[in-house]
Formats: structure tokens, C-alpha cells, sequence
């Protein structure tokens, strides 16, 4: 295997506590992200889909990211990656330079997504703002690209134009296409020059086969010691499919019963003893019937 990037690893989209006031709750922030390590992950991403991240202000994410901190008590080497993207160039800007500020090891940025229709010449441009005026010169920033919930997204002209005006602070992408052809293509085209972490559990050992680095993934809340198991085997030259099958088989368990937020708070409840976060409206929380049925599906699964 070749010398692996900084960022290379398994991710989990972290999950946000909140109270019942729908305001985030601090105290358990480090706790959760130690279960996360102590369960396998590299790290971990704030404010992704999966944490909610757009329905959060600019100050209650900075609190939750102060907060985050405190897990490097206990696991020093623990990443942490920030979801920085908004649709305002400045307030993504700040949100950024906060995340570095703070010693964040990334920070995962989604396109404008207001303006759908944006062409390349335009993103371009707004991410080439962003790298200048934010990212350090040692600092990494993931596109996010998730086109079919932001509406926009990368083409392979807009990476290659971002690679190579910005060749080491954009890493890579984020991809969550979920798309196969995708994820064969970008490893054809780019090799492992681009950082790219997988955000479908069910393809990470096809995206490591294509040159990925990793995964970060909202299933990795509950199952990373078996995505763990897939990145360990292939990385050790070893046949990671067992591990995949049974990965791929949650996934797609998991994935009937979407949007993930509400089903992987209440799994996380049941299965580990963390307080049922609620989610934030627009989201709703599943039905405890919902949850049994979930749980005996799982159960299943050998």
C-alpha cells in the first residue's frame, strides 16, 4: 500500500445532542465522540447532513465545536473535520477560519446549494474565495458533494481546476453521489492524488479498490467496528468482503428508514445508553414501534 494522506481513515457524520429545547447539548458532545474512537473511527465530522448541519446558526456551531475539542483528553489523535458549507460566501468564510482556528483537522464544504444552476466558472470562483481567504496553507478542505440533496455538486472539470490551482489545501471530496461509476471513475482519473472519502457504507471496499482513502459515513454512529474491519483488511492486504457484506447488509436496512438523524438517535439510545436526542424541524423522530422494527431487522443480520 502507498503512504496514506492525513485524512485518510474511517469517519463517522457525527450525530448533534441536543436538549429538548432543540438547542445543542454540550455536555455529552465529547463523550459521544470517545465512543465513536474507542469504536474505531479515525474521526469524526460535525454538522455533515447527518449532524444536522444546516438547520444550526453560525454560534451554535462554534459552540459545538469548542466543545468537540475536549475528546483529545482522551484520544489526542482523534480528527476532527467541521461542515463549513453554506449559500453565503462570508458566513462559510468565518465558519472556516473558525474551524482551523480552532485546530480542526478539515473542514467538509458543500457548493453554494441555493443557486443550483451555478456553472463551473462560478464555483470555481466561490471556492477559490474561500481556500484564499480561510484555508491555511496546511489545512485541507473536503468538497461535499451530494448532489442529490444539495442540488448542485462537482464535476470532474470543476476538481481537476481546484486540484490544480489549489493543489494540497483541496484535498478532495466528500462523495456521497452514490453512484458506482462515480467512484471507479474518480479513481481512474485522479488516483489517489485526490482524498476521496466514501460516504456510502456500501461501497467502501469498491472505493478503496478505486484509490479512496476512507469513508464518512452517517451509519458509521452505530456500525463502525465492522467498517473499521473493512478498511483494516483491505489496507492490510487481506479480503475484506465478509466485513463488506455484513456492512452493506445494515446500510441497506438503514437506508429504508431515512432521513438517518432521527433513526440513528433513536438506535444509539436503545443500543448504548445515550439520551433520545431529539432532531431539529424540519425532521421528525421515528415511532418506538418504527425503532422495534428497525432492531429486529438488524438482528438478522449474521
Amino acid at each position: 500500500m502507498t503512504d496514506q494522506h492525513p485524512l485518510a481513515g474511517v469517519y463517522a457524520a457525527a450525530l448533534t445532542p441536543l436538549t429538548p429545547d432543540l438547542e445543542p447539548d454540550l455536555g455529552p458532545v465529547p463523550a459521544f465522540l470517545a465512543f465513536l474512537a474507542a469504536r474505531g473511527c479515525h474521526g469524526a465530522l460535525l454538522f455533515g447532513t447527518t449532524g444536522e448541519g444546516p438547520s444550526f446558526s453560525p454560534s451554535e456551531r462554534e459552540s459545538v465545536l469548542r466543545a468537540a475539542l475536549a475528546v483529545r483528553q482522551e484520544y489526542p489523535d482523534f480528527r476532527l473535520l467541521a461542515g463549513t458549507g453554506t449559500p453565503s460566501l462570508d458566513e462559510t468564510i468565518h465558519l472556516t477560519r473558525l474551524a482551523f482556528d480552532l485546530g480542526y483537522d478539515g473542514v467538509v464544504c458543500l457548493p453554494p446549494y441555493y443557486f443550483r444552476k451555478a456553472s463551473d466558472d462560478g464555483l470555481f470562483a466561490w471556492f477559490a474565495n474561500l481556500i484564499q481567504k480561510a484555508v491555511p496553507t496546511s489545512g485541507f478542505l473536503l468538497g461535499y458533494h451530494f448532489p442529490g440533496t444539495a442540488g448542485i455538486g462537482f464535476s470532474l472539470d470543476l476538481l481537476k481546476r481546484l486540484k490544480d490551482a489549489f493543489p494540497r489545501q483541496f484535498a478532495g471530496i466528500k462523495d456521497s453521489s452514490h453512484d458506482e461509476n462515480l467512484a471507479v471513475t474518480l479513481g481512474q482519473t485522479f488516483g489517489p492524488d485526490l482524498v476521496v472519502l466514501t460516504g456510502t457504507d456500501s461501497y467502501l471496499q469498491l472505493a478503496l479498490e478505486n484509490q479512496a482513502a476512507g469513508c464518512i459515513t452517517a451509519c458509521a454512529n452505530l456500525i463502525a467496528p465492522d467498517l473499521r474491519a473493512v478498511y483494516d483488511a483491505y489496507r492490510a492486504g487481506q479480503d475484506p468482503s465478509g466485513a463488506q457484506q455484513r456492512v452493506s447488509a445494515q446500510r441497506h436496512i438503514l437506508e429504508k428508514y431515512m432521513p438517518f438523524p432521527p433513526t440513528l438517535k433513536a438506535l444509539l439510545a436503545r443500543r448504548h445508553g445515550f439520551p433520545l436526542w431529539p432532531v431539529k424541524p424540519p425532521l421528525v423522530e421515528i415511532s418506538p414501534q418504527m425503532a422495534d422494527q428497525i432492531e429486529v431487522e438488524l438482528s438478522q443480520v449474521t
